[in-house]
């Protein structure tokens, strides 16, 4: 059985029960900018990417010169609904599990540096990680830079690493880095949307994510 060194973690979706306020902070932006709201299916597909990218997808007809205008009302809806956000129940704990021995563990994640940096504050993990990657940082997924990069900053082989991500951007990054994948079908994509996108592995709770990777680390 395969062995790995390091895990890198997906945030929103994988890390942090997020989907429910980025879907609603999505529809809330649109609906103050006038423009067609987007069912919840559509909003969750985009979790991952960049909200820049992913405005693409949720607000086709959105004017460029408004987009500053759709980030703050996003920013200031998720804002307000962040007391309902909390990490995903068995999160912590499995953290604890790989640092105890001796896993590396790291992040790359759609969100910005200044909203990472503020929610590992807030949930008290700013130590549990190596090394972390934005969104802001380098391209965003599924561009396999930003793993490229942890694995550089690691000076580890892809060989070594796993990825865990609930969305098929995080899985089709890893294959363009040359890593295996494990996609959680707890977040914001369904189950036969990252069967397409043909991960490692497929789990579907953080129960079973701590059983499979305690196997292979």
């Amino acid at each position: 059985m395969k062995r790995y060194s390091a895990v890198v973690f997906d945030w929103d979706g994988t890390v942090m029960d997020s989907t429910h306020a980025i879907v609603a902070a999505i529809q809330a932006a649109c609906a103050d900018l006038a423009l067609p709201i987007p069912d919840a299916s559509r909003a969750s597909w985009v979790i991952g990417l960049s909200l820049e990218a992913a405005l693409y997808h949720t607000a086709p007809t959105l004017d460029p010169d408004r987009l500053p205008l759709f980030l703050d009302r996003y920013r200031a809806h998720f804002r307000g609904l962040n007391d309902a956000v909390t990490l995903f129940d068995g999160i912590r704990g499995l953290f604890d599990d790989l640092a105890r021995r001796g896993v590396l563990l790291a992040v790359a994640t759609g969100k910005s540096r200044a909203g990472l940096d503020r929610v590992l504050t807030a949930s008290r993990l700013e130590q549990a990680f190596a090394c972390t990657r934005c969104a802001d940082e380098a391209p965003g997924k599924p561009d396999p830079t930003m793993l490229r990069e942890i694995l550089d900053r690691l000076t580890l082989a892809p060989d070594q690493v796993v990825m865990v991500g609930d969305t098929a951007h995080d899985v089709e990054m890893a294959a363009g880095a040359g890593i295996d994948s494990v996609a959680v079908t707890y977040g914001a994509h369904d189950r036969q949307t990252l069967l397409r996108s043909e991960p490692t592995a497929m789990v579907s709770s953080v129960a079973e994510l701590t059983q499979w990777l305690g196997e292979r680390t």
